[in-house]
């Protein structure tokens, strides 16, 4: 087995779900220093913190996230996959990005740093820290952001925006409905929300929502006096105009509760590289004074935050070499 492939074994043997990302940036910390790199940390809340590292002053930094989705599993390998949670979401990323900025140093090059940050898969919380306070001299003048795309690089990516509907009701026997029923009035809001216009954009496309949770009320026979949704939206359009639309969807007995969220992000594409759109949401968007970003990575988004979750050799390789490239390029 190589050092790379057990590395990678170790750190995805590491439970690293969202607000437990501390050994696994232990892990990367030592491994960092080890190849060359000079480390700090950087508090986000707790025990929680951002990682960054560099070789000189960073022009170039390669950044992706610490933590992954629930539920942990453990890896394997085969001879054609790596297996395991955050295989390719995005530890597999963090790996091919050091592999690559190990072979820059070991050639001369050593405008290299990384940025790894915690909580992306949840509230960015990381990103947002390390958006609002940069370390000294941590101006680089391009930022690659890891993610699985398949070896392409993205022209852009949706937002994200979330929360939460509560609807306000009076509890009565539905014999006698006092009302307002409240799961009535979330039913009307979403139904609303479903059949909105969400906006579009020449590159993304329209946006879209969805409705990943719904609860409230006590028996069949009672009108129902709190009720609750949770509501995600893929956006194309800045996060007040989402709101906005959002917001009028909603009956006056129901109340949005914003979660967190990001603004849809456009990215450099190196010269003849091919390219495509993703719809789904990264730190890039809180990354604003780092630089023009980019957006690359190994793996396929459809085997991340599923119980198959996996990253192949073939891809992991392709992209080291390929980090390689573009950063002596852009260089």
């Amino acid at each position: 087995m190589s050092e790379a492939l057990a590395t990678l074994l170790d750190w995805i043997s590491i439970d690293s779900t969202s607000g437990r990302e501390e050994q696994y940036a232990d892990a990367v910390t030592d491994h960092l220093v080890r190849r060359g790199f000079a480390v700090e940390t950087q508090s986000v809340d707790g025990t929680r913190k951002n990682v960054f590292a560099r070789a000189g002053d960073p022009a170039v930094v390669f950044c992706t996230h610490l933590d992954c989705v629930p539920p942990f599993f453990g890896p394997s390998a085969d001879r054609e996959y790596v297996h395991g949670r955050g295989a390719c979401d995005a530890k597999g990323v963090a790996y091919a990005m050091i592999e690559a900025g190990t072979r820059l140093l070991d050639a001369g090059e050593d405008r290299i740093g990384f940025l790894f940050t915690v909580g992306e898969e949840v509230d960015f919380a990381g990103a947002r820290v390390a958006g609002a306070e940069r370390p000294d001299g941590f101006a680089p003048r391009f930022t690659i952001v890891g993610e699985p795309t398949e070896n392409r690089f993205v022209r852009a990516h949706k937002g994200v925006y979330g929360g939460r509907l509560v609807g306000r009701g009076v509890k009565a026997h539905s014999s006698r409905p006092l009302g307002p029923s409240a799961i009535h009035e979330v039913v009307r809001s979403l139904h609303r929300i479903l059949d909105a216009d969400h906006g579009r954009h020449p590159v993304l496309g329209e946006g879209s929502a969805n409705i990943g949770a719904v609860s409230g009320g006590i028996a069949p026979n009672v009108v129902a006096d709190r009720a609750e949704a949770n509501v995600f939206l893929r956006t194309v359009e800045p996060r007040a105009e989402v709101e906005r639309r959002l917001r009028e969807c909603l009956t006056e007995h129901v109340e949005w509760h914003p979660g967190v969220g990001c603004d849809p992000c456009e990215f450099l594409v190196p010269e003849g590289r091919p390219s495509g759109v993703e719809t789904f949401g990264t730190d890039a968007p809180f990354l604003a004074d780092y630089g023009q970003r980019l957006l690359y990575g190994p793996g396929r988004i459809v085997d991340a935050h599923t119980d198959h979750e996996r990253l192949s050799r073939a891809s992991f390789d392709r992209a080291v070499a390929e980090y390689v490239e573009i950063v002596t390029e852009l260089l």
